[in-house]
C-alpha cells in the first residue's frame, strides 16, 4: 500500500499542470454542488420559517374589487367584509369545522418613538384570538386580553427588534413604558419574539382600540379562523366553495368571480409548499451532479492520456510479472486520490462560500410593506450531505479510473515495449 501511494505521488508530482487542471475541474464541481444545496436549503428555511408562523390548519379571508358585473352592479366594485361575516364564520352554519375566529384591521405605517429613539412600525388592530392563529411567541410581557378589548385600552405589542432599538439594547425595559405611535401614545404591555427569517415591523393594538381611534364602522379588513375535519384537498376545496358561496351571496358577488373574495388556505398552501420544496431540492441535486460529472469526465480523459503516455511503463511492469489487477489498482487509486483530495478542497470552499452567503445575502431583507423577510436563512449543508458527497466522490473516482485502468490491463507487454 505504501508503494502504491509513493508511485501515485511520483506520478502526480511529475505532471503538476495536468494534475492541477484536473483537480480544478473536480473542485469546481463539488464547490458548485455545495453552494447550490446550501442556497436551496437557505431558501427553503426562509419559506418554511415564514409558513411556520401560522397555524397550518387555518384560513385567511380578505375582500377586494369585483371583476364581473352582477346583480345590477358594475365590475370594479370594492367589497368590504363586516361584522356580519365574522358572525357567520363563527356561527352554527360552519361550526362543524371552524374553531377559533380572529379579525384584524388593514393597518397603517407609523413611527414609534421613545425619548430620542425611533423605529418604523406597521400598526394593526387585532383581537385576543390573533395570537393563537398566528403563533405569536411572546418574549416578555403578555398579549392582548379580552379585557383590553372590552375597555378599548391604549396598549401595544411590539417586536423584540423594535424594543431593542427603542431601549438601546435592553428590550425588556420597554415593558410598561409609554411610546408614541404617530399622534397617539400607547403603553407597551408585551414584546413578541422576532425570528431570524423575518425582521417584523408589525405592532398590534386591541381591535376595538384601533377602530375607536381610526374609524368606528363595522368594516373588517381580514378574518382568520382555524378548522378541523378537513383532511384532504377535496375536503378543503368543498368547504372553501361553500364558504365563498355564502359570503358572495351576502355581498352580491358573482358566483364565478374570483377577485371579489380571496381565501388563503394555509393547509393546502403547506402541501403545495412541500411539493415545491421537493422539486427544488431534486433540481438542485441534478444541476450540482451534472456539474460534478463534467469534472469526473475530465478526470477520466486525463487518466486515458496518462495511460497512453505510460504504455511503455506498463509493458515493462507486465514483463517483470505485474498482474493486470495490479496495474488496474494503481490507475484507479490514482484517480480516486485526485478526486478525493481536490473534492475535499472544493467541499471546504463550498462550506466557506455558504458562510459568506449567510453573512451577506442572508443578512439582507426584502421589504414587503408590513414587515421584512430574509430570502436566505442558514444557507448550509448538513453532515449527512457531506457524507453523501464524500461517497459520491469515491464512487466517481473509481468510475473515472475504471475505463483507463481496463485499457491499461489489455496492453500486451511486447507491444508496449515497442511503443514510443
Amino acid at each position: 500500500m505504501r508503494d502504491i501511494f509513493y508511485e501515485i505521488y511520483c506520478s502526480l508530482s511529475q505532471n503538476k499542470l495536468r494534475t492541477a487542471l484536473t483537480g480544478f475541474a473536480v473542485s469546481w464541481g463539488i464547490f458548485l454542488l455545495i453552494c447550490l444545496l446550501g442556497a436551496g436549503n437557505g431558501l427553503m428555511n426562509s419559506f418554511m420559517g415564514n409558513m411556520s408562523d401560522y397555524v397550518s390548519r387555518s384560513m385567511h379571508v380578505e375582500s377586494w374589487q369585483t371583476s364581473k358585473p352582477y346583480a345590477g352592479y358594475k365590475e370594479g366594485r370594492r367589497i368590504y367584509l363586516d361584522e356580519g361575516d365574522v358572525d357567520i364564520t363563527a356561527g352554527p352554519l360552519f361550526s362543524d369545522h371552524v374553531d377559533v375566529v380572529a379579525k384584524q384591521t388593514e393597518g397603517t405605517s407609523v413611527k414609534l418613538t421613545y425619548g430620542r429613539e425611533s423605529v418604523d412600525g406597521y400598526l394593526t388592530g387585532v383581537t385576543d384570538t390573533y395570537r393563537e392563529l398566528e403563533k405569536v411567541q411572546m418574549s416578555a410581557g403578555r398579549f392582548i386580553s379580552p379585557l383590553d378589548m372590552a375597555q378599548k385600552r391604549k396598549v401595544i405589542i411590539i417586536g423584540s427588534g423594535q424594543a431593542a432599538e427603542l431601549s438601546r439594547g435592553n428590550p425588556e425595559s420597554m415593558l410598561g413604558k409609554w411610546i408614541g405611535a404617530g399622534n397617539i401614545s400607547l403603553q407597551v404591555i408585551g414584546i413578541y419574539h422576532t425570528d431570524e427569517s423575518r425582521m417584523q415591523r408589525g405592532v398590534n393594538i386591541p381591535y376595538t382600540t384601533y377602530k375607536a381611534i381610526f374609524n368606528s364602522d363595522d368594516k373588517v379588513d381580514a378574518i382568520s379562523f382555524s378548522f378541523h375535519g378537513l383532511e384532504t384537498l377535496e375536503d378543503n376545496k368543498a368547504f372553501e366553495d361553500e364558504y365563498k358561496a355564502v359570503l358572495k351571496a351576502r355581498h352580491d358577488i358573482a358566483p364565478d368571480d374570483e377577485m371579489g373574495l380571496w381565501i388563503w388556505n394555509r393547509f393546502t398552501g403547506n402541501l403545495e409548499m412541500s411539493k415545491a420544496e421537493n422539486i427544488i431540492r431534486i433540481a438542485l441535486w441534478i444541476l450540482g451532479l451534472l456539474t460534478l460529472v463534467s469534472g469526473i469526465v475530465g478526470v477520466s480523459n486525463i487518466m486515458l492520456i496518462a495511460v497512453r503516455e505510460r504504455t511503455h511503463e506498463f509493458g515493462i511492469r507486465k514483463a517483470l510479472g505485474a498482474r493486470p489487477r495490479d496495474i488496474m489498482k494503481l490507475i484507479i487509486a490514482e484517480s480516486v486520490t485526485i478526486t478525493a483530495i481536490f473534492g475535499y478542497i472544493g467541499m471546504f470552499l463550498g462550506i466557506v462560500a455558504c458562510e459568506v452567503m449567510d453573512k451577506t445575502i442572508g443578512a439582507r431583507a426584502v421589504n414587503i410593506g408590513f414587515d421584512e423577510i430574509r430570502m436566505l436563512v442558514n444557507p448550509s449543508v448538513g453532515i449527512d450531505t457531506a457524507f453523501l458527497a464524500t461517497l459520491l466522490l469515491i464512487v466517481a473516482g473509481t468510475v473515472a479510473g475504471a475505463i483507463p485502468a481496463r485499457k491499461a490491463t489489455h496492453v500486451k507487454p511486447i507491444e508496449a515495449l515497442r511503443a514510443e
